[in-house]
């Protein structure tokens, strides 16, 4: 019997930016953000959408009824809550119609905390090989107008169903991690935007990856010629180029390896960050825009929590696998967003739900997602499934 990823889909928000426009209203050369960061276009989310409603959009796109039946698990991987006490994974779970007979739950440690769910749905499913698990990485990435990481902002989600017999990636195996108590990116609870040292948090990313990767070389006796390709947490594109530069450049097969990291960027540099998802996408942008990739592949995996946690693992694409499948789910909701100007992008951004108290209602009639926030009454958040209405 094999574990893996049995389906994968994403969900972004209906609106974006161009990364050479936000650069003209800064200031700012547009090549240092289409070239030095890597990024083209960037996401932005609407009071409308939050890391529940970017889930279940993602995962709905998947899910049968025989899934929502067998799955006894549901994971939220998030750095971005709704609640300091409730789980999203409650809300999508009532939302996607997911039988009551489950766990549901959320993971927080920086952008690691679906890698972490993806580890424990394996275990889970190889004891109980019946099983279904959904794991969710879904995150809202902000810094601030005017900021430094201004540019590095975005927002989506991405579902993964772990099975038996999976038709997309076999996962199992060894894997490697590290860990230390580090300032490198914090959010704290008065905040919503994120405070980081972006170099330092660079840094230690880039050693944190080495690390790992030593420790599951030493574990495996695999080697870099034993990989097709690397797929990277990454907050900007270039910060995984940095990585995988670290470890390939004395390698023969390094053009390879370079040539597949390219793909694996095409989707995150139109996205931005996803925080948890991040890898996820860099993973389904790999598969669905390389074509030199094959069954049996083997596959490397790098996810990286600031704080810090790092993990390096690995799969192999199973049998059943679809690359136009994949591409065409993905680009049929990145070809449907709306190009926002920078002043529309900026009155959307200071329009999400506040930190303080007080009822709010959102206009839900511009946002096509089925899964809307509506607001907050007494507390309470309001989540909608548009399609009844339509219906």
């Amino acid at each position: 019997m094999t574990v893996g990823i049995d389906k994968i889909a994403f969900f972004t928000s209906p609106y974006y930016i161009e990364t050479a426009d936000l650069a003209k209203a800064r200031g700012v050369d547009p090549n240092k953000y289409l070239i030095g960061i890597g990024q083209k276009r960037q996401s932005v989310i609407p009071p409308t959408q939050d890391t529940v409603t970017l889930a279940a959009n993602a995962a709905v796109k998947v899910l049968t009824q025989e899934d929502r039946d067998t799955i006894d698990m549901v994971i939220l991987g998030t750095e971005t809550g709704i609640d300091n006490s409730k789980a999203g994974a409650i809300y999508i779970q009532e939302l996607l119609g997911i039988t009551q007979a489950a766990r549901a739950f959320e993971i927080k440690q920086a952008c690691y905390g679906a890698t972490a769910g993806v580890q424990m749905a394996v275990e889970h499913v190889t004891l109980h090989p019946h099983s279904k698990v959904l794991v969710i990485a879904s995150d809202i990435a902000r810094y601030g107008l005017k900021t430094a990481g201004e540019v590095t902002q975005g927002g989506g989600a991405v579902a993964m169903l772990i099975s038996s017999d999976p038709e997309i990636l076999i996962l199992g195996g060894q894997s490697a991690f590290h860990s230390e108590n580090i300032m490198d990116f914090w959010r704290p609870l008065y905040r919503r935007e994120a405070l980081v040292d972006g170099h330092y948090s660079t840094d230690v990313y880039i050693d944190f990856f080495n690390k790992t990767w030593q420790q599951y070389q030493q574990a495996t006796g695999q080697s870099l010629s034993d990989f097709s390709a690397f797929v990277f947490h990454l907050p900007f594109t270039k910060m995984g180029l940095k990585a995988l530069r670290s470890v390939v450049s004395t390698s023969e097969h390094a053009d390879r390896l370079l040539h597949e990291f390219d793909f694996s960027t095409q989707y995150g540099e139109i996205v931005g960050n996803l925080y948890t998802g991040s890898l996820y996408l860099s993973l389904l942008s790999l598969l669905a825009n390389s074509d030199q990739l094959h069954i049996g592949d083997r596959i490397g995996l790098f996810s990286y929590g600031s704080g810090a946690q790092g993990e390096f693992y690995s799969g192999q694409l199973a049998t059943g696998f679809k690359r136009q499948l994949l591409k065409t789910s993905v680009e049929d909701v990145l070809t449907n967003r709306q190009q926002l100007t920078i002043p529309e992008y900026e009155q959307l951004y200071s329009t999400d739900i506040s930190l303080h108290a007080g009822d709010v209602d959102f206009d839900t009639q511009k946002d096509e997602s089925r899964f809307l926030l509506a607001g907050r009454h007494g507390g309470q958040l309001k989540y909608v499934d548009s399609s009844l209405k339509r219906g």
